[in-house]
Formats: C-alpha cells, structure tokens, sequence
C-alpha cells in the first residue's frame, strides 16, 4: 500500500495526470474568475502548511486546492480557521 503524500499539491504527490486535468482546467478558466498569480501562490502555500491537505485534496471539502485556490470567489473551507 502507498502511502499519500502529506502537505503536497498533485504534482509533487505524483499525481501527474490529475495535475494536468487541473492545470489544463484553470488555464482555461476566465481572467475575470481568477485570483493573480502572487494571491494564488500565497493560497497554496497556506495549503501546503495545513494538515488537511493530502496529495492535493483537501480532506476539508474534497476538492483539488489547486482549484479552489484559483478562484476569486472561493476561500479556505476551514470555517473555524480559514487560512486564505
């Protein structure tokens, strides 16, 4: 059994085609919808030091951080200790 990576984002877990389905996804997304990239790299590194994250899930509310990360509307699903 493998063990999942703890505090990584789908790319350094490994998970190279979810990260590309990812990637490819908010690449397509409207400029409008997204955060810049300075706020989008301060989200995942909040992320990345939250022990909710494993291999790029969030055990929060299942989603990919990447994604919920990009997206302006969105905001950390820690209700009772957001991060971002």
């Amino acid at each position: 059994m493998t063990q999942k990576c703890k505090r990584c984002l789908l790319y350094e877990a490994g998970e190279f085609n979810s990260f590309e389905t990812v990637r490819d996804y908010i690449s397509n997304l409207s400029e409008e919808l997204k955060v810049s990239s300075e706020e989008y790299g301060k989200r995942l590194n909040a992320c990345k030091k939250c022990d909710s994250l494993i291999a790029g899930m969030c055990l929060k509310c299942g989603c990919y951080v990447e994604v919920r990360a990009a997206l302006r509307e969105n905001s950390c699903p820690d209700f009772g200790n957001s991060k971002w």
